[in-house]
């Protein structure tokens, strides 16, 4: 007897493969939501459909052009600098608290982390280094013991990864994050949020590089 899939598992699964396919640039920025097309594709009923991309709306990954028409949200330069500016305000908060709450335990974890982004930098795949680092970053923020700041970032979790899938400096990503974790791991919350902010910053003009050019990087 095959078994139905509640309507709720099923919004959610089109949400999060819509979601990914705008973060890998499956979907690329002006791309068209055809409710119809996407449910047909999926296999299922509009309905799911038609919640998953309110959802999208409300993550900021898609918008609506007009009553009818729905696309892949296009990046401005001040989209990118109001992300970066939360990052910068709570991201380096945590890297200090981290510092001065992280376990041994924590520590193995983000150094793991760290090893196995190593290893997707030097294949070169851009999916697994996408994941890996996202993961690094929540599990820093976890480390900071503090449930409200995850929770402030949670509601742009989604917006930063698509971000970070945009910058692919890699090997670069790989040096910040290695001398970030040697701060955390230090227990010297000083050392640690210098070495975020430089983190983050660096990679807002790494972003700004990679989608607008050189000349807009700041």
């Amino acid at each position: 007897m095959t078994k139905i899939e509640p309507l709720g598992a099923v919004r959610e699964r089109v949400t999060a493969d819509l979601r990914q396919e705008i973060i890998a640039g499956s979907l690329r920025p002006g791309d068209r939501l055809v409710e119809r097309e996407l449910a047909e594709r999926f296999g299922v009923s509009r309905v799911p459909v038609r919640e998953a991309i309110r959802a999208l709306v409300a993550e900021g990954f898609v918008h609506f052009e007009t009553p009818r028409r729905t696309v892949v949200r296009r990046l401005t330069p001040t989209d990118v600098k109001e992300l970066f500016e939360l990052r910068e305000a709570l991201e380096v908060y945590a890297a200090g608290l981290a510092a001065s709450r992280a376990t041994q335990e924590d520590l193995a974890e983000v150094q793991e982390l760290i090893d196995r982004a190593a290893a997707a930098t030097e294949a070169g795949d851009a999916e697994a280094i996408t994941d890996v680092n996202s993961r690094l970053h929540d599990r820093i923020v976890a480390m900071a013991g503090n449930s409200l700041l995850t929770e402030a970032l949670e509601p742009v979790a989604g917006r930063l990864r698509w971000m970070t899938r945009r910058n692919e400096e890699w090997p670069q990503l790989l040096v910040e994050h290695r001398e970030l974790y040697e701060a955390i791991a230090s227990g010297d919350p000083e050392r640690a949020r210098a070495h975020a902010l430089t983190h983050v910053r660096t990679n807002y003009r790494s972003t700004v590089r990679h989608l607008f050019g050189e000349e807009a990087a700041p």
